[in-house]
This record gives structure tokens, C-alpha cells and sequence, in this order.
């Protein structure tokens, strides 16, 4: 008896010490091949900034296909992880059934899903794939289920449950810092109007604070106009039509070598659709904006020749009359090329193809920049001189392919790098004190085409910047240019949590129909099986033993 006392008395004092150490300290361990619930280090500082409740509640709750239960429960281990860092995390699962109507006011959009049962029969679906994080009386909405260039369903399922870690820690982020950094949109040469930026820019307003910022000012007093740029953190120069004053350009050159960030969408070439679409025909020519030496200093060239390609978007064109009402049909427009995304870089990996209006393509100089492609045109495209004259008619000609053959052609890149100034030991327009000839590590982006980022109008309001109004086919222009703007205003680095992968396995439908009353079986028999052959063990051993 004193031994079996002894040998419990050990254990009871063991338990009691693993269970003390287990208070004391807390560890996760990420046992999958892939790491997928091991958070990065950009995502446990900022989760551990948060001091007070912030309240997560998402509304993937009920009833819903197998496959988004999958999104559902990794929804909940990734924020179970993000709880994990930081106990001021409280998350909510909410079935949204009985207040739909609520949710799609607050912006958050249904999706409706076409599901194929076991039976192989299709139906349809609709799913809130949405999050609310509230902290401190601020809200702010997370899309569990982002646009992307997915085939097929299950492949946007995996790069929705590949983005939650980028999608949480950024709304985590924007709804707790204390200041917004600023935009300056250039205006004052022709540049795009703020309705026809509109998409683009209400989306912006919600992570950044923005201001139109004039140019003309620099004629009257452009020391003080440079100073009040350089407080900004990004400058937009949005489809410039009028040519840049050399006071203008050292104004924006300086604003770069003081730190300043640029998203440059230029139209090299002057080429009026709405002339095409009247007359039938339309004059295009190079279009100087006098921002050539430039873009130059910084490495690149955007040349004059119009890029055409056979992988493009279609255009709305009248083909007849039926009795009073006239007939459109939707006709790919080779000047409209959608172009292809670099995979492999955070801003552009797994975004629709971008659609580019009479773009031009774009030269990169040798020197101390890095540079990286985002868009280009696809291996079957060509380019075309100007000034030149447009046909419309040419949109029934069947295209012949041994014209298009000119090859990949770059239509947006990104600059990373110390920027020489254009104005280095060159007479400058103005004297200014806070010259520099050289910046210290910055980033630009230049993009081919002026229109890339001009939503269209609808009875006169402006239509979403991702969809045409007309053939109602989906683009990625949008997202490409809110996350171009975060990868730029990024010290962070939340933007690259957009290249994690993961490798999802998936069940494959047809093999599992096909196999289905094998397996059926298999799970009613197996079992009887195992335990016949245990009852006839037993009893064996049991009569051997009692004999």
C-alpha cells in the first residue's frame, strides 16, 4: 500500500506541475506543411498594438455549401491564431439570414453561388462572405471573398483562404492607427475630373486621407507650392493633356527626391473614342506632355505606338434595327487590350486581367533602379505608329495573326530605388532650399494609359470601375490600383502578406460520385466486419482461458 501511495502521490504532484508550467506559459505549434496558421511578424506587431476590445463578427453562419464550410472553419483558426497573439480580440459568428437587408446596406454584397451536389444536380446559393471589425466606434467591412482570376470555384476558394491573413491584419491596421497618410491628385493640366475617378477614389477615402492639389500656383510663388506639396505622402497624376511647365516638373521632380511617392497613368497618344464612335474613323497622334526627360531620369520611356492585341476587350456596336429598336452586339476591340498581370509580385498576383484603352507600351533604361513589370500585353499582339488613322470598320475584319506578333509589351512598371533628379547639373527654373539631386529609397509606378483608372458614367453618376456598363464583363483595374497605392504608401509590409500560398486540398467531385456506393459499403461493412472478427477472438480466448 505505502508504494501504490507513493506512485500516486508523484503523479498528482506532476499533474499539479504541468498544469502550473501550462498556465505560465502558452505556445501554439503549426504542424502543417505549409505553415499556413503561423503568423508573420508584420502581423503580430500590428495585432499587438490593438490596447482595448476590437470585436470581429463574421457572418459565415448556417447553412451553405460544403465547400465554404471549408472557408468557414479556416476563417475561424486564422482569427483563433490572431486571438491567440492578443486576448483584446473578440470574434462572433453570425448567421445573417434574418438581417440581410441590414448588411446590404452597409455595402456588404451577397454572393450567389452555383453548387453541384453529389447527385451531380446544380443549384444556387447565396452567401454573405463577409466580416465587421468594430474597435473604438469605427467599423470597418472585410470581403471574405475578393474578385481574383480564378477558373474556376474552387480555385477562387483557395486564394480567398490564402488572402484572410492580408485582409484581417489590413483592416485590423486602418481602423486602429491614429493617423492617415496623405494623397495629393495633381490637377491643373487636363487631368482626369474626380467623377470620372470616382470608383477609384471613394475606395481610397476610406484608408487614406486626399486632396486635390493645383499646379498652377507654381506661377506665382513655386517655392512655397513645392513645400506644400512635400507634405503629401503620394502624388496621382491621372491622363495629363496639357503639357507640363518646366516649373511644373521640377516641382514634381523635387517632391520624388524629398520622398514622395508617384503613380503615373499617362496617355502618350491623343485618341478620342467618342470621335471614333460618331464618325466611324479617328486621328491619333503623340500627344507631348513635355514629361519625356522626366520619366527619363528615372529609367523609363513611354513611347508613341498604339498596342494592339488579339486577347481584348469587347465594345458595344450597332449591327441592325428590329422594327424601331436598335441592335447591338458586343465585339472584341483590339485597341483595348486586357492585359496580363505579373503573378508573382504582391500587387498584382491573383487580380482579373486589366483592361487599357489605346495604351502605348513602355522602355526601361539602364541604370541604379530596380524595376519590376506589372502589366503587359499578351504574346499576340502589335504595334501600330502614329499619327495614324482608326478605322471602326476594321472591327469586322477577321484578324490575321501573322500581324500580330510584336510580342510581350510592357504597360506598367514599378521603380524602386534613389531617384536622380532631372534637374542635376542643369539650370533649374526656380531656386528652391530643399533641392536634392538624388532621393533616398523610394518606389513609383508608370502605367501606359491614362484611362486605366476612368470609371464610366451612368445617367450621369459613376459606374464601378471593375465592370463595363455595357457587356457587363468584370476587370481588375480597380484592385489593381488600390493595392499599386498600398504596396506604395506600405512601410509596413502588409502588402506582401498578398503572396502567401497555400496549398489546398480540395475534394474532387466527380471521382467521389463515381465511387459513391464503393465507399457507401465500405463504411457500412467494414465496421460489421471488424467487430465479427473481434466478437470471434474474444470468445475464443475467453473459452481458452475458462476450459
Amino acid at each position: 500500500m505505502p508504494k501504490n501511495f507513493n506512485i500516486i502521490a508523484k503523479l498528482v504532484i506532476a499533474l499539479l506541475l504541468i498544469n502550473f508550467l501550462g498556465n505560465q506559459y502558452y505556445k501554439r505549434f503549426d504542424l502543417t506543411h505549409d505553415k499556413r496558421y503561423t503568423l508573420k511578424e508584420t502581423s503580430k506587431s500590428i495585432v499587438n498594438t490593438i490596447k482595448s476590445p476590437l470585436v470581429v463578427n463574421v457572418y459565415l453562419q448556417g447553412e451553405f455549401p460544403a465547400e465554404f464550410k471549408r472557408l468557414q472553419i479556416e476563417t475561424k483558426q486564422f482569427l483563433e491564431e490572431l486571438r491567440a497573439e492578443n486576448s483584446n480580440l473578440k470574434i462572433k459568428f453570425i448567421n445573417p439570414d434574418s438581417f440581410r437587408e441590414s448588411l446590404i446596406q452597409k455595402g456588404m454584397i451577397p454572393s450567389n453561388l452555383s453548387v453541384v451536389d453529389e447527385n451531380g444536380k446544380l443549384s444556387e446559393e447565396i452567401i454573405f462572405p463577409w466580416a465587421e471589425v468594430v474597435y473604438r466606434n469605427k467599423i470597418t467591412l472585410v470581403n471574405l471573398l475578393p474578385n481574383s482570376n480564378a477558373a474556376s470555384q474552387e480555385e477562387q476558394l483557395q486564394f480567398a483562404i490564402e488572402s484572410l491573413e492580408h485582409v484581417f491584419v489590413s483592416a485590423v491596421y486602418n481602423i486602429s492607427r491614429k493617423t492617415r497618410q496623405k494623397i495629393a491628385v495633381i490637377s491643373g493640366n487636363g487631368e482626369l475630373q474626380d467623377l470620372e475617378l470616382y470608383s477609384f477614389l471613394s475606395e481610397l477615402k476610406d484608408k487614406y486621407s486626399l486632396a486635390k492639389f493645383t499646379l498652377d500656383s507654381v506661377l506665382k510663388n513655386p517655392q512655397q507650392t513645392l513645400k506644400d506639396l512635400t507634405n503629401f505622402d503620394l502624388a496621382i497624376i491621372a491622363k495629363p493633356t496639357i503639357k507640363f511647365s518646366d516649373n511644373e516638373k521640377l516641382t514634381l521632380d523635387q517632391f520624388i527626391t524629398n520622398g514622395g511617392k508617384t503613380l503615373w497613368m499617362i496617355d502618350n497618344v491623343q485618341a478620342d473614342q467618342d470621335s471614333l464612335l460618331q464618325t466611324g474613323k479617328m486621328l491619333t497622334y503623340p500627344r507631348d506632355l513635355n514629361l519625356t526627360d522626366l520619366l527619363f531620369s528615372y529609367g523609363v520611356r513611354i513611347n508613341t505606338s498604339l498596342v494592339k492585341d488579339l486577347y481584348a476587350a469587347k465594345i458595344p456596336l450597332a449591327t441592325g434595327n428590329v422594327g424601331n429598336k436598335t441592335q447591338f452586339q458586343h465585339l472584341p476591340w483590339f485597341f483595348h487590350p486586357l492585359v496580363n498581370a505579373n503573378i508573382y509580385h504582391p500587387i498584382t498576383k491573383n487580380i482579373s486581367p486589366v483592361r487599357l484603352q489605346y495604351t502605348t507600351q513602355i522602355d526601361t533604361l539602364k541604370n541604379n533602379i530596380k524595376k519590376t513589370p506589372l502589366l503587359a500585353t499578351s504574346l499576340l499582339s502589335a504595334k501600330m505608329g502614329t499619327p495614324n488613322f482608326v478605322d471602326l470598320r476594321s472591327i469586322a475584319d477577321t484578324p490575321n495573326q501573322q500581324q500580330f506578333t510584336s510580342g510581350n509589351q510592357l504597360t506598367a512598371v514599378l521603380l524602386e530605388g534613389a531617384f536622380k533628379s532631372a534637374y542635376k547639373d542643369r539650370v533649374k527654373p526656380f531656386q528652391t532650399s530643399i533641392y536634392k539631386g538624388k532621393s533616398g529609397p523610394n518606389k513609383m509606378v508608370v502605367i501606359a494609359d491614362g484611362d486605366i483608372g476612368r470609371n464610366q458614367l451612368l445617367k450621369g453618376k459613376p459606374f464601378d470601375l471593375s465592370r463595363d456598363k455595357w457587356t457587363q464583363e468584370t476587370f481588375g483595374n480597380k484592385e489593381f490600383l488600390l493595392n499599386t497605392v498600398d504596396y506604395l504608401l506600405d512601410d509596413n509590409g502588409i502588402i506582401n502578406l498578398r503572396n502567401k500560398s497555400l496549398k489546398i486540398n480540395l475534394l474532387d467531385k466527380k471521382k467521389a460520385f463515381e465511387e459513391r456506393s464503393f465507399w457507401q459499403l465500405f463504411n457500412i461493412v467494414l465496421p460489421l466486419v471488424l467487430l465479427a472478427i473481434f466478437g470471434f477472438i474474444f470468445n475464443y480466448l475467453r473459452k481458452r482461458k475458462y476450459a
